[in-house]
């Protein structure tokens, strides 16, 4: 097990208020847990935002399927980065739209390429890239 530190913090009132308030809406047990997550997250956002660090994430896709060639668009893109496509979900909403989900990772620098190529493709409605970490730096 890792070795457990304790450290103080100095905060205002008012803030430690709205601190504690967020945390019983999000079920946490206590302040310290928070804290770690806050860390975590910001030593996360920290390797996503270097080019060379090796991230995960999803892309998720919402577009028409009847705009021509849009689905073979997007198939292409995905056939040209498979090396960095771990899996792909494609679901239809409705008659008209469909949403993809597609699992990607590798270097963040390659991930945001590969992911606005996907988003910036004409007819897509709305993407979203969320990326997180492959875990091996976080304790």
């Amino acid at each position: 097990m890792a070795q457990v530190i304790r450290f103080g913090v100095s905060i205002e009132a008012g803030l430690l208020e709205r601190f504690d308030e967020l945390l019983e809406r999000k079920g946490y047990v206590n302040r310290s847990e928070a804290v770690r997550d806050l860390i975590r997250n910001t030593l996360v956002e920290d390797q996503w935002s270097r080019s060379d660090e090796e991230i995960v994430g999803t892309v998720t896709l919402v577009y028409d399927h009847h705009t021509r060639d849009l689905a073979d668009k997007l198939t292409e893109h995905q056939h040209t980065w498979h090396d960095k496509i771990i899996s792909v979900l494609h679901a239809h909403l409705d008659a008209h739209n469909c949403l993809e989900v597609i699992v990607v990772k590798g270097k963040a620098g390659e991930v945001r390429t590969l992911a606005d190529a996907l988003i910036g493709a004409k007819g897509v409605k709305h993407g979203k890239l969320v990326t997180t970490t492959t875990g091996r730096n976080l304790k």
